[in-house]
């Protein structure tokens, strides 16, 4: 059975058609810049054994156009992997923010729709453009059963402990001010995985999903998050390619009441103008490492406060799960950044983490899962690359059949 798998967002579309019997890509691509100059659709198939891609940069003027290229590329005689949009019998939406109402993988109605257009405010740089690829996919693939699977879900198991800010009741009662946690996909992706590994479903895991925005969970024996590093909303937690992450609110204060910013001022540098931008002069972490390897002082130093503040909620996840039994790095800096792997494991072997160098200096874009740590340790460090749209496809297909 052929599902497709939508991420959309304010101008683009990621997609990958999944056979969910086998968990085989059949097709995946990007459709870029939607209503922007230079708009541009990527394709790429396997078909008859062979790898396919396709790339075309046209005018793209909206989701529906974008989506509509997408089908036909599917369809298409040379290149494509199916015959008609009603093969197509699942559609899988990752929708960033589900709120309290939403905390399990459901199936698209009308009133759903109205849902996440109400929660909106809670994510008003994502819920549009998940909501803009659920209308127009539901038109162009009207046979087909439409599931939302929520990044937030997954973090709905936190304690109120946990979740609840020292803050008037009221703003939670009224408005719905709480952490809410993301990335949470791709967290109980990997950490399936993990358990799968260790053989042991009562494990207790940290999953670090590290890439230009990054966050940590605490999971414990019953597979079930109890902590989470983003919160109220992704600026929260972890240092990140251009977020400013945890903290002190009174910085905020005195940079609108002693320096004269405003607020969209403010949220701009704190969301794009800080984390390792801010810090070394770049957001992407491979330019960072070149100039660490040169020696420049500012890329020492992003690269040892990026690695402290994991190191951190590493020792605050463990208390809270009374004990560890694996780590997990995921994600492009996880999957593929042996310096901060390197830096983040350093001195905690008190926790029984203890990585080896030599296995991970070797490893870049692992394929499968792989361990790093030292043989004897008591602690499993994991590289587990994230399969987002294949957990989105485990997720939803009890629904679709």
């Amino acid at each position: 059975m052929e599902i497709l798998i939508i991420n959309s967002g304010s101008s683009s579309l990621k997609y990958q058609l999944i056979d969910s019997q086998t968990g085989e890509s059949k097709a995946r691509g990007l459709v870029d810049r939607i209503g922007i100059d230079g708009s541009t659709i990527k394709y790429v198939a396997l078909k008859n054994g062979k790898e396919i891609e396709v790339k075309k940069q046209l005018p793209i003027a909206n989701h529906e156009e974008g989506l509509n290229l997408v089908t036909e590329l599917l369809c298409d005689a040379e290149v494509g992997v199916i015959s008609n949009p009603d093969d197509i019998k699942g559609v899988g939406h990752r929708v960033v923010h589900g709120g309290e109402r939403l905390v399990q993988p459901t199936i698209i109605t009308d009133e759903i729709e109205k849902i996440i257009e109400e929660l909106i405010p809670l994510a008003p740089l994502h819920n549009p453009g998940n909501l803009s690829g659920i209308r127009v996919a539901r038109k162009l693939f009207a046979k087909a059963t439409h599931c939302a699977v929520l990044d937030t879900a997954f973090h709905q198991t936190m304690p109120a402990k946990a979740y609840r800010y020292a803050i008037p009741a009221e703003f939670y009662e009224k408005n719905g001010v709480r952490a809410y946690g993301f990335h949470g996909i791709s967290h109980k992706f990997v950490d399936g995985e993990a358990r799968k590994l260790l053989n042991k479903p009562n494990a207790k895991n940290i999953t670090i999903h590290i890439g230009n925005g990054a966050s940590m969970s605490a999971v414990n024996a019953e597979g079930k998050c109890v902590d989470t590093s983003m919160g109220f909303t992704p600026l929260d937690g972890l240092v990140m390619g251009t977020r400013c992450g945890q903290i002190d609110p009174g910085v905020i204060f005195y940079m609108g009441s002693q320096l004269g910013l405003s607020n969209d001022e403010i949220n701009t540098i704190l969301n794009k103008k800080s984390g390792m931008l801010g810090v070394s002069g770049y957001s992407d972490a491979r330019d960072v490492s070149d100039k660490y390897h040169t020696g420049d002082a500012n890329a020492i130093l992003c690269y040892e406060m990026y690695a402290y503040r994991i190191k951190k909620f590493i020792g605050a996840y463990t208390a809270a799960l009374n004990g560890l039994d694996s780590i997990i790095f995921t994600a492009g800096l996880g999957e593929n950044d042996a310096l901060v792997r390197k830096l983040v494991c350093q001195d905690l072997s008190f926790l029984g983490i203890e990585l080896d160098e030599e296995k991970n200096e070797q490893l870049n874009h692992p394929k499968h899962p792989v361990e790093v740590q030292k043989d004897g340790a008591r602690v499993k460090i994991f590289i587990i690359p994230t399969n987002e749209e294949l957990q989105i496809v485990n997720e939803i297909i009890d629904l679709v059949k």
